[in-house]
């Protein structure tokens, strides 16, 4: 049994998930949620940029394996989350929603309050006419992508190209030592010429990140066309090794560009990438983050995500947040953006994306990419405030943006309310919240569990997710869903490949599950 560390950033027990993820631990909690707006699972969701997925953490689990802690975050986690918010009939692309939850976690029951901030839109996915696109891909094709990287990445190619518009163009640059242009503004009607192209790529070499991201960016800069969407796919299934290696120079090379209104989407293969880099590049670059385990995946990425994720519907996005008197944030989820304090912040978002998924009652098929996910505010008690009845003006939040294509200004302010007099746990102003609830306790419960075995201590590790199960078990019986329960299944496997972790560690007599959530 191999303890997978590829730790990039190493977190104190402390400070692991300081108040993410509440959810009622009481079998009844769903009978004391209050009045459920109408959810809308015809609406599309609406997603960040960044990570869109949590396969690393997931294909490590299948392995056998113990995933670190830097392998899971908030934003993938909750991206493969489809919640249905209510219609987006606010009369923009971008319709803004704010939820209130009330509720005890489902590792330790303390009581906590959130806000779950979310997007949607009313724009028909299939209908949507986008924009001419030229599409330039940087391909891994280092020595380290022999076998089935290599091939799981032109089988991928191949299948996206029935996906592309005819107006469309590809460039491919191929990139191991040093980068080269393999293809260069292709039309996409021209299949024939993309099939061979795709169908050479050959692994041999090392691994030159820079040359090849930097390569992407100069040809997209070459035929930058403003009636075009100008994006670069970047895949990579290795660290750099040659080459400029470092990771703020990537950042920097990504961010420059994404000014310049050229972005990028990156890919890992495999479990050696570098995870930081690869995210941090897609966070930065106005584009998003994947993580490609199987020839399902490639399809699904390269496929799909032409026909929304390449394709922004809002840009330059700011999440103004303010919250009333009584309550102080504590924590922010879902997110990477977030500075503030206790009295509210604001969440920067480079770019928005429609997200694929429109009912989170479709079973889970070939990957739960496109869910949108959510931000959650964790809320406390001002000092001197605990017990007391819940103040009705929970918190005000402002959306702005600008429209992708004609630089208009838009915004969009919510308020958030409670009903009045006295609340107990179990308090949620719809269906989705609770889910969102729900979710963000599955998250909790994964990351500190990375953490703990992290830290050598894989029995605590063990029944923290213990603790956690049943009540999400609970909680399927009365809700059934197909991401949850798909959840439910890594959460069983994770405390299989602890339990084979724990017989080759020194006995111990174990701590009891850890309060992710000290402070509530």
């Amino acid at each position: 049994m191999k303890l997978h560390t590829n730790v990039v950033l190493a977190l104190s027990a402390a400070a692991l998930l300081g108040a993410a993820g509440c959810a009622s631990d009481d079998a009844g909690a769903s009978d004391l949620a209050g009045p459920a707006l109408p959810g809308s699972p015809g609406s599309v969701g609406v997603s960040q940029g960044g990570a869109q997925d949590f396969g690393l953490f997931r294909q490590i689990l299948e392995d056998g394996q113990i995933p670190g802690p830097d392998t899971i975050d908030d934003v993938g986690f909750f991206a493969e989350h489809k919640l249905d918010y209510p219609a987006a009939t606010c009369g923009e692309d971008v319709c803004m929603h704010g939820l209130l939850g009330i509720m005890g976690n489902m590792i330790s029951g303390s009581p906590c309050t959130l806000i779950q901030v979310g997007m949607n839109s009313a724009i028909d996915v299939g209908a949507m006419e986008r924009p001419p696109l030229h599409l330039v891909i940087a391909a891994d094709t280092s020595g380290s992508m022999a076998g089935d990287p290599i091939d799981y990445l032109k089988a991928g190619l191949i299948e996206m190209i029935d996906a592309l518009e005819p107006d469309d163009r590809i460039s491919l640059v191929s990139y191991a030592d040093r980068a080269e242009v393999v293809l260069e503004l292709a039309e996409a009607s021209d299949t024939e010429t993309l099939t061979a192209a795709f169908k050479r790529l050959a692994a041999a070499g090392k691994t030159n990140l820079y040359d090849g991201l930097f390569t992407a960016f100069a040809v997209a800069e070459r035929h930058l066309d403003p009636a075009r969407q100008n994006r670069v796919i970047f895949l990579s299934d290795g660290e750099a090794t040659v080459g400029l290696t470092s990771p703020e120079r990537l950042r920097s090379l990504a961010e420059g560009y994404a000014e310049m209104g050229i972005g990028v989407t990156t890919v890992g293969v495999g479990g050696e990438f570098d995870v930081d880099v690869m995210r941090g590049v897609g966070e930065v670059g106005a584009g998003n983050f994947y993580f490609l385990e199987d020839p399902k995946a490639v399809e699904e990425v390269f496929a799909e995500e032409v026909k929304t994720f390449l394709v922004p519907v809002a840009l330059d996005v700011d999440l103004d947040v303010s919250v009333g008197e009584g309550y102080v944030v504590r924590g922010a989820y879902g997110t990477n953006g977030w500075q503030g304090g206790e009295r509210g912040g604001t969440v920067h978002m480079p770019s928005l994306f429609l997200a694929g998924r429109t009912s989170s009652e479709a079973p889970v098929g070939a990957g739960r990419r496109g869910g949108g996910g959510a931000i959650l505010l964790e809320l406390v008690p001002e000092d001197g405030q605990a017990g007391a009845e819940i103040p009705r003006a929970v918190g005000s939040l402002e959306l702005s943006w600008k429209h992708p294509i004609t630089g208009e200004a838009r915004s969009q302010k919510v308020d958030v309310a409670a009903p009045g007099g006295p609340l107990e746990a179990g308090y949620f102003s719809s269906d989705t919240v609770e889910k969102g609830f729900v979710m963000l306790n599955l998250f909790a419960g994964f990351r500190l569990a990375a953490q703990l075995a992290a830290d050598a201590d894989p029995r605590t590790a063990r029944r923290t997710l213990e603790a956690l199960r049943p009540n999400v078990e609970a909680w399927l019986e009365r809700n059934p869903d197909p991401d949850v329960e798909d959840d439910l299944r890594y959460v069983g496997l994770f405390i299989e490949n602890l339990i084979a972790v724990e017989a080759t560690v020194a006995p111990y007599t174990p701590a009891d599950p850890p309060n992710p959530w000290p402070a509530d």
